[in-house]
């Protein structure tokens, strides 16, 4: 059980490479589990954790809107990785959905209820079923305003200590990642739960 504070844990892993902070933190915890969208530079933190712990709880939160290149990368990358995949979906079918909510794009608040049953009730399923007490993110520091603040370690908002091996790497360090480990990548990824690049998706600001 990891009882640092977030303060000691940024300031003591500042300078540590995404190796050294998933090595330490998976000595301390019980029930890790990484959330992925399978959206650019994914396969980094899946490929980085899998060599610690190849049998990881790897969670996706399958919207039922991705691109057809999405879903291609997750299947590749659960075959070149051999994930240990947990996939979780609306309770709703898309064409239910749209019909239900309409052009949920119009305004914010049909935003934030398309956001709710794509996404964060998925996940919040998946949550309660593996009950962890680590949660492996890949967010970074130059993605959105918000993310700029949080750093390496984090907490949920229920408390779930969050780690971000990679919060520091620009986009070329991981580009060169995956260069070094001959691992994919897919750039069309598009979260219609976000639309802009820099909106917050609503997961990391949930209840989880």
């Amino acid at each position: 059980m990891i009882k640092y504070s977030i303060e000691e844990l940024n300031q003591q892993f500042d300078k540590a490479s995404p190796e050294e902070i998933i090595k330490w933190v998976l000595s301390k915890c019980k029930t890790p589990i990484v959330t992925t969208n399978f959206g650019p530079y994914s396969a980094s933190l899946l490929h980085a954790l899998s060599n610690e712990k190849p049998d990881i709880q790897v969670i996706w939160g399958d919207s039922g809107y991705n691109l057809n290149a999405t879903y291609a990368y997750a299947v590749a990358l659960r075959n070149q990785l051999d994930l240990n995949l947990k996939i979780y979906t609306p309770k709703f079918t898309r064409g239910y959905i749209d019909a239900s909510l309409g052009n949920y794009m119009a305004n914010e608040k049909g935003h934030q209820a398309f956001t709710d049953l794509v996404k964060i009730e998925p996940l919040k399923i998946a949550f309660q079923e593996h009950k962890p007490d680590v949660w492996f993110t890949n967010i970074r520091q130059d993605q959105t305003e918000f993310r700029k603040g949080l750093g390496i370690f984090s907490k949920s908002q229920s408390n779930i200590l969050k780690v971000s091996p990679f919060y520091k790497y620009s986009k070329e360090a991981l580009q060169s990642y995956l260069d070094t480990y001959d691992l994919p990548n897919e750039l069309s990824y598009f979260d219609p739960t976000k639309i802009f690049e820099n909106r917050e998706c609503g997961l990391h600001l949930s209840s989880l």
